[in-house]
């Protein structure tokens, strides 16, 4: 049997509660790049563009539940980010450095959960990782 082969994540979905804040967000503060989601959906979806990769905001009611659950943005400069994102009002939640990456926490006006990470040199997880016991 042949194994199925993944390429990459193509999308990440999350719950947002007003699509006109999550754009000022996502859109303004961030510098995401806002595009058209699939002309036959009968529901609110917010759409952007990563790099060939997207984020799909849902709209609904109620809020997500808070939890650790996340997504990751990669970008280039984390000591850049970092600054501007606080010098917009962002609260910064820091975490541990992994292997080789500087990485910390934001969250959404809907409270979901946002890693950014910038990898300094490849992640080797023969030597960086460890499996769970």
């Amino acid at each position: 049997m042949t194994a199925i082969r993944f390429t990459h994540i193509d999308h990440c979905s999350v719950l947002i509660t007003n699509v006109a804040r999550s754009r000022q967000f996502y859109g303004e503060l961030l510098g995401l790049r806002e595009i058209a989601p699939p002309a036959e959906f009968d529901f609110v979806a917010v759409w952007y563009d990563i790099g060939g990769s997207y984020l799909h905001l849902l709209l609904k009611d109620t809020l997500d539940t808070i939890s650790p659950r996340h997504f990751c943005l990669h970008v280039e400069n984390i000591d850049f980010a970092r600054a501007e994102l606080a010098a917009k009002g962002l609260k910064i939640d820091e975490t541990v450095k992994i292997a080789a990456a500087d990485r910390f926490f934001i969250r959404d006006p809907d409270g979901n959960r946002i890693e950014l990470l910038q990898w300094l040199r490849p992640y080797h997880p023969e030597t960086d990782g460890q499996f769970a016991s």
